[in-house]
């Protein structure tokens, strides 16, 4: 071993102490060196010189990514944990027949598409799925996100939401309660747009209810931070200027009518 990837697994190793004891600003810190020293590292993304030590360069860079992405899902950074896996993501794909298999693969392949279903990209969720193979769709991180999408597709929103309130019971693995509570975010504003659409009003029961909402401050709490438009008064909360927007989004058909018209006389005409 060199004394360049010697000094890296030195410095790795102290990151990965550091993160076992949950000291995030110091994982941060080492972190941020364990990136700048990869660089150093010709045998990796996007040069791919066969070096004397590439093997054991593009495996300890692999975990050190996989180590960065897990620590961003610790530390809540949607962005960092986005461009962690993208780095990634390479040794996933380009080198994967060079290195050892890694137990965190499927947990992280899983939490990206948690993270697309949050963020509502459905259609990058659908492109980094068909990139999987079918031995990674067999697995239960994987099945899981593909599971809850399906249901979101389906308008299972209630049942969606009943399964992220319940995150820490049903994830496959620890690391998923992060993104689980975003989505139970994302499901719930969902849902609220669908009810200022369809309803003029609800009771606070029925809203809190139909939010599920196991007490009415939260739902209060919710309204006033997410829906300051919404009116809550009289134990009802009253969604403001639906019928206005309904009028607006109304067809003008008699105007469309004299137009289609107006455009086969025309026809008829050139005919």
């Amino acid at each position: 071993m060199d004394a360049k990837l010697n000094e890296l697994a030195k410095n790795f190793g102290r990151f990965k102490t550091a993160f076992i004891h949950n000291d995030f600003d110091t994982s941060a810190n080492l972190l941020s060196d364990l990136k700048v020293m990869l660089t150093e590292l010709s045998s990796l993304p996007p040069l791919y010189q066969d070096t004397p030590n590439a093997a054991k360069e593009l495996e300890i860079a692999r975990d050190i990514y996989e180590h960065a992405a897990i620590l961003s899902v610790k530390i809540e950074d949607q962005d960092a944990f986005e461009r962690d896996f993208f780095q990634l993501k390479h040794y996933y794909t380009d080198v994967r027949n060079r290195l050892p298999s890694s137990r965190h693969e499927y947990p992280i392949l899983g939490l990206n598409l948690l993270r697309l279903l949050v963020q509502n990209r459905i259609a990058e969720f659908h492109t980094e799925l068909e990139l999987l193979s079918s031995t990674a769709l067999e697995k239960p991180c994987i099945k899981h996100a593909v599971g809850l999408e399906q249901s979101l597709m389906e308008g299972a929103y209630n049942w969606v939401l009943h399964i992220t309130l319940h995150a820490r019971q049903t994830v496959p693995h620890e690391s998923y309660v992060y993104f689980m509570d975003l989505l139970a975010k994302t499901v719930r504003d969902e849902i609220a747009g669908c009810s200022e659409k369809a309803y003029p009003y609800l009771s606070n029961k029925d809203a809190q209810r139909m939010l599920l909402f196991p007490y009415e401050h939260e739902l209060l709490a919710y309204i006033n931070e997410d829906h300051p438009e919404w009116e809550v008064k009289n134990g009802g909360v009253y969604f403001q200027e639906v019928e206005e927007t309904v009028r607006c989004k109304e067809i003008p058909s008699l105007q469309l009518i004299n137009q289609t018209l107006s455009y086969a006389r025309e026809l008829e005409r050139i005919v």
